[in-house]
């Protein structure tokens, strides 16, 4: 189902006769997701300052940075909850400050906290906000239908809401989220707080989604989380975008040493002496049959030097039976990017 503004601004379903949440392209050729050059003051304090990306089709874009480093009124703002000093954000072309409605029709927020109500359940819940978006007959069946067996809700449609654990209420306000079949998915810190079950079914939902075409843009403080459903990050301190891309990317670019690990066969002491001989190696330690160090290297030329080193080892007559290294983490790029300000 697609929506489009009606005539007072509001979304209506443009194609009443199905609800499938399939992959489509985007209204525009413009990205889902788009910052330019997004500022927000409040009173001295930059709370963003000068922040550009963009988020891609079926992407699912991580933003990550420490507590008050302007993540979530980044989110605010694309959400047409809050409105830039100067700047811009878009979705699916449509600016946030010129044309807010069409923005709403296309995009769903998660906040880190959403209200309940009393005595509504799960499927009540999901219906008010059908209609809020404009749904009506068939369109918000299909759409009801698709969203409870999406999110795993079926069982619980007739459970006051109040009643659900922390976890089934995240699969709640997801379902609440995308009931509108939105391009563009925005989440903040939907993991908070989960157990490790439910936060590998979230990180299933957001995967599915991004299959299903949506722009995803999400925040969070569990780093081993989005490091494996993203397919880029944005790290921000201080309001500022400090780096953008890959995990390896940024890895790459803020710099050049490698974690190598060496299994040998016979003593280690040996390999550690000539180890320490050779020009770019450091921190050479042993543990058991294992030897380990770090290489710097020009990044252009990294993978020739560690096959140099390794040629080097077995033309010295070490018995090597397993040379590897070890890819930085999410937590290691963001702890070597950040210096840990707050403002």
């Amino acid at each position: 189902m697609n929506l489009s503004p009606s005539s007072n601004g509001g979304p209506v379903a443009s194609d009443p006769a199905a609800w499938t949440m399939s992959s489509r392209p985007a209204a525009t050729s413009a990205p889902p997701i788009e910052l330019r050059n997004l500022n927000r003051w409040f009173g001295t304090t930059h709370a963003v300052d000068d922040v550009t990306f963009t988020v891609g089709v079926g992407e699912v874009f991580g933003y990550i940075g420490p507590n008050g480093a302007g993540k979530t009124t980044s989110m605010r703002i694309l959400a047409t909850l809050d409105e830039p000093s100067s700047g811009d954000a878009f979705v699916d072309g449509f600016s946030v400050v010129e044309d807010p409605d069409r923005v709403r029709s296309r995009l769903g927020f998660m906040p880190d906290y959403y209200g309940t109500y009393q005595n509504v359940n799960v499927w009540e819940y999901l219906d008010f906000f059908a209609r809020a978006y404009g749904l009506r007959g068939t369109v918000r069946k299909r759409a009801l239908d698709f969203v409870m067996d999406f999110t795993g809700l079926d069982d619980l449609a007739r459970k006051p809401i109040d009643g659900l654990s922390k976890g089934m209420k995240q699969r709640l306000c997801l379902g609440r989220t995308m009931i509108h079949d939105p391009s563009v998915m925005v989440l903040d810190e939907p993991a908070a707080g989960l157990d490790p079950r439910a936060r590998i079914e979230l990180r299933e939902m957001i995967t599915r989604l991004a299959e299903l075409g949506k722009a995803v843009l999400i925040s969070s403080h569990i780093l081993t989380e989005l490091a494996e459903v993203c397919d880029r990050v944005g790290i921000i301190e201080l309001g500022r975008l400090v780096a953008v891309g890959t995990v390896e990317e940024i890895s790459s670019r803020v710099e050049q040493r490698i974690a190598v690990q060496v299994r040998l066969l016979g003593e280690v002491g040996p390999l550690v002496a000539w180890l320490q001989q050779q020009p770019e190696i450091e921190e050479v330690s042993a543990a058991e049959a294992h030897v380990r160090f770090v290489q710097s290297s020009e990044r252009e030329r990294s993978a020739e030097h560690l096959a140099d080193t390794l040629a080097g080892m077995i033309g010295a007559g070490f018995r090597v039976t397993e040379f590897s290294t070890k890819s930085k983490s999410l937590e290691d790029v963001f702890l070597h990017v950040t210096q840990g300000r707050v403002q």
